[in-house]
């Protein structure tokens, strides 16, 4: 589902009516010209989701905690190819064995602990229905996170096209009424300049963790909401009087 909505600002800037003391098809300093600003807004259903998920594991020994991540690893992304998520879309975005030191107030120092391996998976539903079975997929296989939570659409640069089109039209549109309504035409394009898209997306923020014992709960179910991609104009436009037909 998707709706354009079209939103104007309009101005005029009145200098001057030369009397064609200049030709028509050019606009000269001191002369009229039309600056007219539009926007318009998409707002459209997302069809692709995505979330990090973190799989991690503590150990005296540094080889052997990522070797228990290296397991869960394993196990997260079988779980992930049984409700249908590729290996393409569950890429690692990080993965870190670092030390893990604790302070020692009676010896004034610092003390290692152990180790800590810590591989962060990226995972990429591209079917909405398949999303609460991901998100289960991953905890079941004891992902101790899932964070980062967003929502967009595979169709993003066509909506974006669209909506600087209906823009552009609306921009020229206003420009030509107000030509029109000042007794003369609407001249050539001087100048069109386009802001950066604006968009608004829903974001969530989940975070889960494993229970120490099973505990028997319904299917997680997310549900995205609408977004909406915003584009505006800004544009000036030659005035041509009506003595300059």
């Amino acid at each position: 589902m998707q709706r354009y909505f079209a939103f104007r600002n309009v101005t005029i800037m009145v200098l001057a009516l030369l009397c064609c003391a200049f030709p028509a098809t050019s606009l000269q300093a001191g002369e009229t010209g039309i600056s007219v600003s539009a926007s318009s807004t998409v707002t459209y259903d997302p069809d692709t989701a995505e979330f990090t998920t973190t799989v991690e594991s503590t150990d005296k020994d540094a080889a052997k905690a990522s070797a228990k991540v290296a397991t869960l690893w394993s196990s997260l992304q079988q779980a992930l190819r049984k409700v249908g998520i590729s290996s393409a879309d569950a890429s690692s975005a990080s993965y870190t064995v670092s030390p893990e030191w604790e302070w020692n107030s009676s010896t004034g120092k610092s003390e290692l602990r152990g180790y800590k391996a810590r591989h962060v998976v990226r995972v990429v539903v591209r079917d909405l229905g398949k999303l609460g079975g991901a998100i289960d997929a991953v905890v079941g296989a004891g992902a101790g996170t899932v964070d980062g939570l967003s929502y967009f659409s595979s169709r993003f640069e066509s909506f974006r096209t669209q909506a600087l089109e209906n823009a552009v039209k609306s921009a020229k549109h206003d420009a030509e009424v107000i030509a029109r309504a000042a007794g003369g035409r609407l001249g050539a394009l001087l100048d069109l300049q386009y802001g950066q898209p604006q968009t608004e997306y829903p974001m969530m923020r989940v975070a889960m963790f494993k229970a120490e014992a099973p505990i028997a709960a319904p299917p997680t179910d997310v549900q995205p909401g609408e977004q909406k991609l915003s584009v505006s104009v800004s544009s000036r436009w030659q005035f041509v009087p009506a003595s300059g037909k």
